[in-house]
């Protein structure tokens, strides 16, 4: 084998070492936010079962508490103590000292403002683009949920929600279930999915293949955890259509805040038909 072959050789088992290396990141990033998010909902969940009892838990004020708390704390764990955590493990990474230094090993895991997606304040196109994207989000969850009613015949795309309230809710119940599910909710959501993990998936996959390829992955594992998230078939298809295009919004503006406006605006439609009008 000549010296240009042997090189040749070399270089495509480095890249493929490199490939299998940005892949398995790729996974462990997913399932550790994933595994935030459910471990979140545990944890309150348990804790306020045991102080408050079944019955009571059940009530919607409690059960909106329990929405609001769960997303807190999944932010909080995601944006705060995983680049402590990176840190940490870092340090101890005999390897890690050769070739990184302190400061390095520091920027590499924090994400400031522009990586969340949180640069600047929102702006008029923000504010716009917002409806627009509703009403795409709408149209592309039609086409996939009718492709699936129409080749699986167990798929029910009529299926409800289970957010843990009632379908009518009145006085001071609907006004804490709004404030969970319309303000909360798409905000908490919005910072860990399309501004953390997507931040972080996109300089991650950047460094490694094209940019468009880094989006399209990006777009579409994001999208996708999305829905397996909310773990019902028929909400997963709606969701994974309204992610795909929250992520062209942070991709257009360079931030999240489109996506929370529209994410409102998603909930706040939603919230009117089953907690106000009872439909559904």
């Amino acid at each position: 084998m000549t010296t240009k072959a042997k090189s040749k050789h070399k270089y495509k088992k480095t890249r493929k070492k490199q490939l299998w290396g940005l892949v398995f990141r790729v996974l462990l990033i997913l399932v550790w936010v994933a595994s935030a998010v459910i471990a979140a909902q545990l944890i309150v969940g348990y804790l306020m079962l045991w102080i408050l009892g079944r019955e009571t838990f059940l009530q919607p004020v409690p059960t909106a508490i329990y929405s609001a708390l769960s997303y807190i704390l999944a932010s909080a764990w995601i944006i705060f103590a995983t680049p402590k955590i990176t840190i940490k493990l870092r340090a101890k990474n005999k390897n890690s000292n050769n070739r990184y230094s302190a400061n390095n090993k520091k920027t590499e895991a924090m994400m400031d403002r522009n990586d969340l997606g949180l640069r600047e304040l929102p702006t008029w196109t923000d504010i716009g683009l917002a409806p627009v994207g509703f009403v795409i989000a709408t149209l592309l969850a039609g086409v996939l949920l009718a492709i699936f009613s129409h080749y699986f015949p167990w798929f029910n795309a009529t299926q409800v929600q289970d957010v843990g309230f009632n379908t009518y809710l009145v006085g001071f119940d609907r006004l804490v279930a709004f404030i969970t599910l319309v303000m909360i909710a798409p905000i908490a959501e919005e910072l860990i999915f399309r501004g953390w993990l997507y931040g972080k998936l996109r300089s991650m996959l950047s460094s490694e293949i094209s940019d468009v390829a880094s989006m399209v992955v990006s777009i579409f594992l994001v999208s996708l955890l999305f829905g397996i998230i909310h773990m019902q078939w028929n909400v997963g298809v709606n969701v994974f259509a309204m992610s795909i295009v929250l992520c062209g919004l942070r991709e257009i503006t360079g931030t999240i805040y489109a996506g929370i406006l529209m994410h409102m605006i998603k909930n706040g439609v939603a919230f009117w038909v089953l907690y106000v009008l009872g439909i559904g």
